[in-house]
């Protein structure tokens, strides 16, 4: 339900964005004849028992696959420890460069791969591991086993890990009425990416704190002195890896964008760091 929710949060679609994603759809024969441009973002939902080509795309003539049909919109991947781990990794590079480059002995090509990657999965193979109330049936070999399928250098480039603890009954049958909206949401989200377009007007090809590479975070990530002993002490302790370091200051730039703040404060670099929860031993509890 979340990750269905995120499509209704995101600013609308440009021009552009919807012309290139419509080009993408087209191409791939997912539109059909009464639609002329697709107006909302993507949201791709593909089995778990998916092969590499229908993920990233190929064939003898190249297709687009599930991850370009994703291009500006929303890619979940439910129970990612059950995907096959080939299929997994075969995601770091349009991860990190947002193409897939797909070469085949008649031709070479580049489809666009801009997606956002939304993953779920249970702690362990019955879901119980560091449950409140309900045992894990689980041994920690089994357990350890399970969150394996999971490759660090994958986990590296996912920007936010969260934990999700079981909602008291009294939450779920309680009065709802007072939670805030997609409308609203929206609204604040809209707001910061066009801080952020603003911010990245005379960059080609940059539009939001995502796309920004190591180079650019020296300039538009600056940290003051609180910062930067916050996030080494951060670095030090969870044992942090480069590329971990990047995924957190883009995440608390954009906490700042949402906060109307032009500058990386501490509260915000604190939000953006617990956000890292996998890189933490023990992190189901």
């Amino acid at each position: 339900m979340l990750a269905k929710r995120i499509p209704t949060i995101l600013p609308p679609l440009t021009l552009d964005e919807a012309v290139e994603t419509t080009k993408i759809h087209s191409v791939a024969g997912r539109i059909d004849r009464n639609t002329s441009l697709i107006t909302l973002r993507p949201f791709r939902s593909p089995h778990h028992t998916i092969s590499d080509v229908a993920l990233v795309g190929g064939g003898t003539y190249p297709q687009p696959g599930e991850i370009s049909l994703a291009h500006n919109g929303v890619l979940f991947l439910d129970e990612l420890p059950e995907f096959k781990r080939t299929v997994l990794e075969v995601m770091r590079q349009p991860l990190e460069d947002r193409v897939v480059s797909i070469s085949r002995a008649r031709m070479a090509i580049d489809y666009p791969a801009g997606f956002m990657l939304v993953a779920s999965m249970n702690p362990c193979p019955c879901g119980y591991f560091n449950h409140p109330e309900k045992e894990c049936l689980c041994s920690p070999p089994i357990v350890q086993r399970y969150l394996s399928r999971i490759s660090g250098p994958l986990l590296d480039r996912i920007d936010i890990h969260l934990e999700v603890v079981p909602v008291p009954f009294d939450k779920l049958s309680g009065d709802n009425s007072k939670g805030e909206n997609s409308a609203d949401v929206r609204k604040r989200v809209s707001e910061a990416r066009k801080v952020q377009s603003l911010r990245y007007k005379g960059v080609k090809g940059m539009f939001c704190n995502a796309q920004m590479t190591s180079k650019d975070l020296s300039r538009y990530c600056q940290l003051d002195n609180d910062c930067q002993q916050l996030l080494k002490i951060a670095m030090n302790k969870l044992g942090l890896s480069a590329r971990a370091y990047d995924r957190i200051l883009k995440v608390s730039r954009t906490i700042a964008d949402l906060d109307a703040s032009e500058a990386i404060q501490t509260t915000h670099l604190a939000e953006a760091i617990q956000y890292r929860s996998l890189d933490r031993e023990g992190w189901g509890g």
